[in-house]
C-alpha cells in the first residue's frame, strides 16, 4: 500500500504555492487586511485563472473533477500562505449540486462555479456547531426566515447555500429579495465572515436533507483542518528559520538546546496530523464508513495542535513575534479562527463521540 501523494497531487500543491506567492504575497496580504473594502478580486481572479475554481466541479461543466484529498492539498497551500480566498464554497457548493441539486439547478450553477464568474459561500453554522442567540433559519413554503452567523465568503458570494434548523438545504441567489448582509467581526483578517438575514427570501430546496448537510459538515471540517495545517507548517518554518539567524550572547538562539526542544516538539507533533488529515480527505471518496469520524478526528485534533504550534512558533520569534511588521499574526489568528469555525474541538468531540455511540 502507497502512503504519499501521486506525482500529480503533489505537483498540484506546489504549483498553486507557487502561484500564490506571485499572486498573494504578504504585502497583499496586509493590505487586504487593511482594508475592508477589499475583496480580493485580484487573488481570485488569478487563482480562478489557475483553475481553482473547478477543481471540485465535475468535467461535464467544465470543472477538472478532483476530490476531497486534492481539494485538502489545495487548503493546505492556502492556510499556508493565508491567502484571501473564500475557498470552503469552492468546494461545498459543488459537492452539494451534484449530490442534492437537480439537472437544471446543476446546469444553471455549476458551469459559473467552474469559471469563477460567481463564488459560492454556505451558511451552516447553526445546525452543526449550535445555534447562539436568536441565530437559526427555518424554511417554509419555499422562502427562508431567520439569521445565520459566521458564513465565510458570505459578503460577496452569488451564491449562497444555507441550512436550515432541520438540516435541510438551500440554494439562495446573491440578489435575492430579502436577503441582508452585514459584515461580522472577527480575529481573522485574512478572512472576511458575514451575518445573513432572510425575510421571506426565495429559496430552492435541495435533496438529501440531514444526510447531504453531514457530508458537506464533513468536508468542511477537512478543509478546516487542512487550511491549519498549512498555516501551522508556515509558523514552523518561520520559527526555525528565524531560530537559524538570530543571534544571542553571540550565537544563534538554534545552537541553544531549550529553542532546540521547542521547535523539535513543533515538528513531531505536526507530522502526524499531516497524515491524519490526508487519510480523513482519502476517507471522504473511499471509505465512507470512516469519512465522519475521521473528518471529526481531523478538526478536533489539528485545532489542539495549530494552538500549540501558533503560540511556540511566536514565542521562538520572542519580543518580534507580537510585531505586525513580521506578520505572525496573521498565520496565528487564521489557526484561531479555523479552530472555532463549525465547532470548537470540544464540539467535534461530543458529535464523534455520538457517532461512536459513546454518547447520547
Amino acid at each position: 500500500m502507497r502512503f504519499a501523494l501521486s506525482e500529480d497531487q503533489a505537483m498540484l500543491q506546489d504549483s498553486l504555492a507557487k502561484a500564490l506567492a506571485a499572486l498573494s504575497p504578504l504585502e497583499r496580504v496586509r493590505a487586504f487586511a487593511g482594508d475592508l473594502k477589499d475583496r480580493g478580486e485580484d487573488v481570485w481572479q488569478g487563482l480562478s485563472e489557475f483553475g481553482l475554481a473547478g477543481l471540485a466541479v465535475p468535467e461535464e461543466f467544465g470543472g477538472q473533477g478532483l476530490g476531497l484529498l486534492e481539494a485538502a492539498l489545495a487548503s493546505e497551500a492556502l492556510g499556508a500562505a493565508v491567502a484571501p480566498v473564500p475557498f470552503m464554497g469552492v468546494v461545498l457548493a459543488p459537492l452539494a449540486l451534484t449530490r442534492g441539486g437537480s439537472a437544471a439547478q446543476q446546469a444553471d450553477w455549476l458551469p459559473r462555479l467552474a469559471s469563477g464568474e460567481v463564488t459560492a459561500a454556505v451558511a451552516m453554522s447553526e445546525p452543526v456547531a449550535g445555534a447562539r442567540d436568536d441565530a437559526g433559519v427555518t424554511a417554509l413554503g419555499g422562502k427562508l426566515a431567520g439569521k445565520a452567523l459566521f458564513v465565510p465568503g458570505g459578503m460577496a458570494a452569488g451564491l449562497i447555500l444555507v441550512a436550515d434548523r432541520t438540516g435541510g438545504l438551500h440554494l439562495v441567489r446573491g440578489d435575492a429579495a430579502g436577503l441582508g448582509r452585514s459584515l461580522m467581526p472577527g480575529i481573522d483578517e485574512t478572512r472576511r465572515l458575514a451575518e445573513l438575514t432572510f425575510a421571506e427570501t426565495p429559496a430552492e430546496p435541495l435533496g438529501n436533507g440531514r444526510d447531504l448537510l453531514d457530508r458537506l459538515r464533513d468536508a468542511a471540517w477537512v478543509l478546516l483542518a487542512a487550511d491549519t495545517l498549512g498555516a501551522a507548517q508556515t509558523m514552523l518554518d518561520k520559527a526555525v528559520a528565524y531560530a537559524k539567524e538570530r543571534k544571542q550572547f553571540g550565537r544563534t538562539i538554534g545552537s541553544f538546546q531549550a529553542v532546540k526542544h521547542l521547535c523539535a516538539e513543533m515538528a513531531a507533533e505536526l507530522e502526524p496530523a499531516r497524515a491524519l488529515v490526508w487519510y480523513a480527505a482519502y476517507a471522504f471518496d473511499h471509505a465512507p464508513d470512516e469519512a465522519a469520524l475521521m473528518a471529526a478526528h481531523a478538526k478536533a485534533h489539528t485545532s489542539e495542535i495549530g494552538r500549540f504550534i501558533a503560540r511556540t512558533a511566536t514565542e521562538v520569534h520572542g519580543g518580534i513575534g507580537m510585531t505586525d511588521l513580521l506578520g505572525l499574526h496573521y498565520w496565528f489568528k487564521r489557526i484561531g479562527l479555523n479552530r472555532q469555525l463549525l465547532g470548537g474541538p470540544e464540539r467535534v468531540r461530543e458529535i464523534a463521540a455520538r457517532l461512536q455511540g459513546l454518547a447520547a
